[in-house]
């Protein structure tokens, strides 16, 4: 997975990085927003534009944000709650809209 985006971002969801992603990988939650690890490039664009700095490669996640690397996988590989199936990797954000749910870490936070 080369970028996750860890827990700075639950209820602030600024969506610059949204907007610098030039392949569209960055899926709204309700309280959070997720990179898809499988449509990720690894081109690094929405890292500087984080105002909170919640975005980083998940090798260099801050230790009190590890939970979050693995987290951030779930959102698309598990079926969240009020889902019939996994998001899996539909090809662009801008395709799905909001997805308007979290995974329990999020919604618990």
């Amino acid at each position: 997975m080369p970028y996750v985006i860890a827990a700075p971002c639950i209820d602030i969801m600024d969506k610059s990085c949204m907007e610098e992603c030039p392949v569209d990988c960055i899926y709204e939650g309700e309280r959070k927003l997720y990179i898809n690890p499988k449509e990720c490039i690894d081109c690094g664009a929405c890292e500087p534009v984080c105002p909170v700095e919640a975005i980083s490669q998940d090798r260099r996640v801050a230790d009190e944000h590890t939970d979050h690397v693995e987290d951030n996988r779930r959102f698309f590989v598990e079926a969240l709650p009020g889902r019939d199936a996994p998001l899996g990797a539909p090809g662009g954000a801008h395709k799905t809209g909001a997805i308007g749910v979290d995974t329990p870490l999020v919604a618990g936070a």
